[in-house]
């Protein structure tokens, strides 16, 4: 007997006008990774210290603090990572070609309250240093400011620094194609809402593209993980943002506070941190947003037996966000640039055989004992993918090991999820 189906063109029309709407909510506000790069850490320095050698110099502080290449690899073998000859080489050299992958000119908590003559004067210097160190070539891949938040005693200076910062840019030429705007303490979905406003206002005054101008979140305030109706406003705002949000950035002590966790306490780690972070990661996904973990502030500084407990804590710490697939994180002195190195190249060098080996099997089909999906195919080119931008592997370890090219290595790490096994190439 020959099956038939029964559905009609009237029904089949009528289950498409159903998910019209569905279908629109899908490719508006969760179009999937863009494929634009995401720094695996964003240093913040007050905003008036910033000149355009600040990030070499750092860079080699950094290497002298961990005593150069032979220093580099004892504390690789200290922190117990496999290949420390291997990962010193490649850090050495990071530190030396590109130190800091983001930077944060800071006008909120690294700048304080000094005056409006002070602070104009310092947004307009900041800009022209900025405007410098890009034509230089000096500049890190992304590099901004973080203004003062939009809470009511700041919100106008926030907003004066921010409009200074950015006329001053323009005054000197087009705005750096890495600029990186962060709005701060946010408590509310309205603030996301404001800022979106003054973006579009700012954006007209300079005869700006539209949406040109995006900027981060820093989640910092329990108001942003669950509302006084008993909303998830950190998955909201995104989806009033217009697609001018980059990224969310978790603010460990001001979170941290809020809650009353003492401040011994008062860590990345905590059980609380772990709560919040779980829930901007499941509002993130598919979104296209970023997600960065915050510090700690534990300083490499003291003496000897200090310097190593900071290193090992810092290591552990940014590998745990590593794994947990939070792939950035904030550092607050050039002597964790050793460890943040480190621990992010050691986790995708470990890591990276097995990924290979399995996007391999995958892209030519070879039989294995996993048989992974064009998800887990996603998964495991995002990995290599990652690994490769910010230098901890190179391209002719992946065509070699992996047996595909980088072109290969793109196309499956920014399919979208709808794309079926036969769209592999």
């Amino acid at each position: 007997m020959t099956g038939r189906g029964v559905l009609s063109a009237a029904a089949l029309e009528q289950v498409e006008r159903q998910l019209a709407t569905t279908d629109e909510l899908l490719a508006k506000s969760y179009p999937g990774d863009s494929g634009a790069r995401q720094p695996i850490h964003t240093v913040y320095v007050p905003a008036d210290r910033f000149t355009p050698e600040l990030p070499a110099a750092w860079g080699e502080a950094a290497l002298e603090a961990a005593g150069g290449v032979a220093g580099l690899a004892a504390l690789a073998q200290t922190l117990g990572l496999a290949g420390p000859e291997e990962l010193a080489v490649l850090v050495a050299a990071k530190l030396e070609r590109e130190p800091i992958e983001d930077l944060r000119l800071d006008f909120e908590d690294g700048y304080g309250d000094r005056g409006d003559a002070a602070e104009d004067a310092a947004a307009i210097a900041a800009a022209g240093q900025v405007t410098k160190a890009v034509a230089t070539g000096l500049a890190p891949p992304f590099i901004g400011i973080r203004f003062k938040c939009f809470e009511a005693p700041t919100r106008s200076r926030g907003l004066r620094t921010l409009d200074l910062f950015i006329a001053t840019l323009l005054g000197a030429g087009e705005l750096p194609d890495g600029l990186v705007l962060t709005l701060p303490k946010v408590t509310t979905v309205d603030q996301v809402k404001a800022m979106v406003f003054v973006c579009e206002q700012l954006e007209a005054a300079h005869s700006l593209p539209a949406g040109r101008l995006r900027f981060e979140v820093q989640m910092e305030t329990p108001q942003l993980i669950l509302s006084h109706e008993g909303t998830v406003p950190a998955a909201t705002l995104l989806h009033v943002g217009e697609g001018r949000i980059s990224s969310l950035h978790y603010g460990t002590y001001d979170y941290s506070a809020s809650l009353g966790i003492a401040a011994a306490y008062q860590s990345m780690e905590h059980p609380a941190a772990d709560h919040a972070k779980n829930v901007m990661q499941v509002a993130v996904a598919g979104t296209g947003v970023h997600l960065s973990d915050g510090s700690t502030n534990i300083l490499p500084l003291g003496e000897p037996e200090q310097i190593q407990a900071a290193w090992a804590l810092h290591a552990r710490l940014v590998r745990r966000h590593l794994e947990r697939g939070i792939y950035q994180g904030w550092d607050l002195h050039q002597n964790q640039l050793p460890t943040r190195y480190l621990a992010t190249y050691a986790f995708y060098r470990e890591g990276f055989a097995a990924a290979a080996a399995r996007l391999r099997n995958y892209v030519h089909r070879f039989e294995s004992s996993i048989m992974d999906e064009p998800a887990t195919a996603k998964a495991l080119a995002n990995f290599i993918r990652r690994g490769l931008i910010c230098g901890a592997l190179t391209a002719e370890e992946i065509t070699s090991t992996a047996e595909i090219s980088l072109s290969t290595l793109e196309s499956i790490a920014l399919a979208r999820a709808t794309q079926t096994e036969d769209s592999n190439v």
